[in-house]
């Protein structure tokens, strides 16, 4: 019994901290794969931004009959660029053609692997160009998203809402989601004639990870009438989960994916299209378009390209007032540009003299910066 306990311990330990390739059938693989993931932190099936990437790579080489693989970086959560960069020399190794990187934490990693390796190309997924064209990013615009769950949740009844932000107010992606969010609470408090409040912190989460401390805030939060908290940030969503299920009828928002499947409290997700904008890139990449289209480039996709917005299924639509046809009406006018969100967001939110400017253009809700 002994014997097999140590086995099976070595091999978790193996499986983890080793780079490891998924086939379609879902079986760990010793084959060489084409098209690589190579996450940044957390574990890939992250019920969020791993998982959505990583979908994409899926889908897209199963329609055009490619080989795929995911690469987890050692240390988990913990991992080091030098980590990123042994996972992406390990893709290369294994014969990735081209290798799709999720999360802002990869730039250094990239900076290196790209300068090195000038024939693979690199998808940097809520990136930015950096001058290298071998590298394409893609980015998004968030504050469509975080505006469209702020506005929809006030429409259904909310009126104490809150947000717990990871990047510890340094993420470009999180900022963008928190301005939008504030500014669609107030839309719709506007609208409705009604003064609203939301708590708004970045204080847990700068690695987007699940913690006893963010769930004993977000908890309190709770406790103290906080109605439904935004809960962006990877893994941190476990920690909200948690705090919910000891706080009679409270709701989360969810990020980057439709959460729905994550827990019956969560009422909606301020998504982006991670799936299908990995699928569009690499449908360019195959064809060709490289040079032209995508070398040294960020594409910053949003509601346009339906990138941004909430998941309308009906599995995951759990609004009881705010309607599908409401909604797809606002998506539309946000799409001709006739609502107009604000995006120069701060380089760093987690500051009460930001807010308090931010204040300034927020007529009906309330915000309190919880440090």
């Amino acid at each position: 019994m002994k014997k097999v306990l140590m086995f099976l311990l070595a091999f978790v330990a193996i499986f983890t901290l080793v780079a490891c390739k998924k086939t379609d059938d879902g079986k760990k693989d010793d084959e060489k794969a084409e098209i690589a993931v190579v996450t940044d932190i957390g574990q890939l099936r992250d019920g969020g931004f791993n998982e959505g990437t990583y979908t994409g790579v899926e889908n897209y080489a199963k329609a055009n009959n490619k080989t795929y693989a995911y690469y987890q970086p050692k240390n988990g959560n913990s991992a080091t660029d030098d980590d990123r960069i042994a996972a992406m020399e390990q893709a290369i190794e294994n014969g990735a053609k081209v290798i799709v990187t999720p999360g802002f934490l990869q730039y250094a990693a990239l900076d290196k692997v790209a300068g090195d390796n000038p024939d693979v190309k690199f998808i940097f997924i809520d990136g930015w160009n950096f001058g290298k064209s071998n590298v394409t990013a893609v980015s998004y615009k968030e504050e469509e998203s975080g505006f469209l769950a702020g506005y929809a949740a006030v429409k259904d009844g909310y009126t104490k809402l809150g947000g717990t932000f990871g990047g510890g107010g340094a993420n470009a992606a999180c900022n963008r989601f928190a301005y939008g969010y504030v500014q669609g609470i107030n839309a719709a408090a506007k609208e409705l004639g009604i003064e609203v409040e939301a708590k708004i912190s970045f204080n847990y989460g700068a690695g987007f990870s699940a913690s006893p401390e963010l769930a004993t805030q977000i908890s309190g939060w709770y406790k103290t009438g906080t109605q439904i908290v935004f809960s962006c940030g990877g893994s941190m969503l476990q920690s909200v989960k948690s705090a919910a299920a000891e706080n009679e009828g409270a709701m989360i928002i969810g990020v980057d994916v439709d959460q729905a499947s994550e827990s019956e409290r969560v009422l909606t997700s301020a998504v982006k299209g991670l799936a299908a904008s990995v699928e569009k890139i690499l449908g360019e990449y195959y064809a060709g378009k490289w040079d032209e289209k995508l070398a040294d480039k960020t594409s910053n996709l949003g509601a346009a390209d339906n990138a941004t917005g909430l998941p309308t299924a009906d599995a995951s639509w759990r609004f009881k007032t705010f309607t599908k046809a409401e909604y797809e009406a606002l998506f539309a006018k946000i799409v001709a540009g006739e609502v107009v969100i604000l995006s120069d967001t701060p380089e760093k939110m987690d500051d009460l003299a930001v807010w308090a400017a931010i204040d300034l253009v927020l007529t009906n809700v309330s915000i309190t910066l919880d440090k």
